[in-house]
C-alpha cells in the first residue's frame, strides 16, 4: 500500500515545525526518517497515524485520502518507542487485546496471533507476562501487536533506542526479516541511528528543521550526499571536512593552506568546477595507509596523534596541515601514537560543497 504526503505543512502558533512536505512511498517499501532531535521526524510520522492534526496539506494511503480520518481507520499499525504492554495480561492476552475490541472472530484472532509468533519466533513466550520478558522481548510483542492488526502499512517510531546495542542489532534483523517476509507491506520507521537507517532502508529521507534535505538509496546517499549536512550526518566516524578553496590554474585544485588536491577527476555536478571557496570532504575509509597510499592519485604524510583499536580495525587520528584528519586502517596494522605514516586517497571519491550555499559542487 502506497503513501502520499502532499504539501503537508504542522505548525504550533508561530513555530512551523513541518514545512510543506512532499513525500511519496511506494508500495511494499522500507523508507526511513532519519535526522538529529527536534527536525521533525517523529512529528511527521504521527502526523501520518492520525495523531496530530496537520495545518495543511494532504495525506493518502493507497489513493484514499485520510487526512482527517481517525488513526484506527487508515489501515495502519504503530510501534511505538515505549513497549506499552499491559502488564496483567500474559503475551498472547496483549496481542489478542485489540482484536477483541474490534469484535474480530475467535477463530481468526488465533490464526492472527499464531501467524505472529511465527514470524517473531514467539510461541514459547505467549503464556508469558511482561515482567518475565526482557526487553528485547518485549519489543517484539510489541511488534506483533502492530502485526496482528493484518495492515498494509507499519508506522516505528524508534522502536529499538530503550534496547542495548546487541539487541539492537538483533532485532534490526528481525525487522528486516519481517519485512522481507511481508512484501507487499509498505514500512515507515523513525530513527535518529544511521546504522540502522542504513542497513534497513530501500530509502532514506534525512530530515533537517521540518524539511527534507535529501531522499534516496542509503549508496547514494552515503557516496554523493546533497549537501554538508548531510555528508556530515551519514557515517560514523564524519566525514573529513577541510575548508579552502578550488584553484583554476590550468587543472582545477583545492587548496587548503600549503596542501594541493588536484580534482580533475572528480565528478562535478552542473556546470563543472569553478574559482572560490568551498569545502572538502573525504570519508575516513576512503583514506589508505603505506603501500596502498602510494597507489593513490594524492598522498601526504601526517603525524598519528590518537589511535582508537576497534578490533577489526582502528581509528586513526591526525592533522594534514592543521586540518583534523581521520582514517580507518585494519586492526591488525602496528601503528603508533607519535609515527609519521605515508596516507593516500582519490579525489574522485571526494564529496566537494560550496562554501557559501554547503550544496554539493
Amino acid at each position: 500500500m502506497s503513501v502520499s504526503i502532499k504539501e503537508l505543512t504542522l505548525s504550533f502558533g508561530d513555530v512551523e515545525v513541518l514545512k510543506r512536505l512532499d513525500l511519496e512511498i511506494e508500495r511494499g517499501e522500507f523508507l526511513v526518517l532519519l535526522g538529529s532531535s527536534g527536525c521533525g521526524k517523529s512529528t511527521l510520522l504521527n502526523c501520518i497515524a492520525g495523531l496530530l492534526d496537520i495545518t495543511d496539506g494532504q495525506i493518502f494511503i493507497n489513493g484514499r485520502n485520510v487526512t482527517w480520518e481517525q488513526p484506527k481507520d487508515r489501515g495502519i499499525g504503530m510501534v511505538f518507542q515505549s513497549y506499552a504492554l499491559y502488564p496483567q495480561m500474559t503475551v498472547e492476552g496483549n496481542l489478542s487485546f485489540g482484536l477483541k475490541n474490534a469484535r474480530v472472530p475467535k477463530d481468526e484472532i488465533a490464526r492472527r496471533i499464531a501467524r505472529a509468533a511465527e514470524i517473531l519466533h514467539m510461541g514459547p513466550l505467549l503464556k508469558r507476562k511482561p515482567a518475565q520478558l526482557s526487553g528485547g522481548q518485549r519489543q517484539r510483542v510489541a511488534i506483533g501487536r502492530a502485526l496482528v492488526r493484518d495492515v498494509d502499512v507499519f508506522l516505528f517510531d524508534e522502536p529499538l533506542s530503550n534496547l542495548d546495542a546487541k539487541l539492537r542489532a538483533e532485532l534490526r534483523v528481525e525487522i528486516k526479516r519481517l519485512h522481507q517476509q511481508l512484501e507487499n507491506t509498505t514500512m515507515i520507521y523513525v530513527t535518529h541511528d544511521q546504522i540502522e537507517a542504513m542497513t534497513l532502508a530501500d530509502r532514506i529521507a534525512i530530515m533537517r528543521a521540518g524539511s527534507i534535505q535529501q531522499l534516496a538509496e542509503p549508496h547514494t546517499i552515503y557516496n554523493r550526499p546533497v549537501n554538508k549536512y548531510v555528508a556530515g550526518f551519514i557515517g560514523s566516524p564524519s566525514i573529513n571536512l577541510i575548508d579552502g578553496t578550488i584553484e583554476m590554474n590550468g587543472v582545477p585544485s583545492f587548496v587548503a593552506g600549503r596542501t594541493r588536491i588536484g580534482i580533475e577527476r572528480y565528478a562535478f555536478s552542473g556546470n563543472g568546477p569553478k574559482p572560490g571557496g568551498a569545502t572538502f570532504g573525504i570519508r575516513p575509509e576512503h583514506i589508505f595507509l603505506g603501500r596502498a597510499a602510494a597507489e593513490e592519485p594524492f598522498t601526504a604524510e601526517v603525524d598519528v596523534e590518537v589511535i582508537e583499536p576497534m578490533g577489526a580495525d582502528t581509528l586513526v587520528w591526525s592533522k594534514l596541515d592543521g586540518h583534523e584528519l581521520r582514517f580507518r586502517v585494519d586492526g591488525q596494522v602496528p601503528i603508533r601514537t607519535g609515527e609519521r605514516v605515508p596516507i593516500g586517497f582519490d579525489p574522485a571519491r571526494a564529496s566537494i560543497f560550496d562554501a557559501e550555499t554547503e550544496m554539493r559542487l
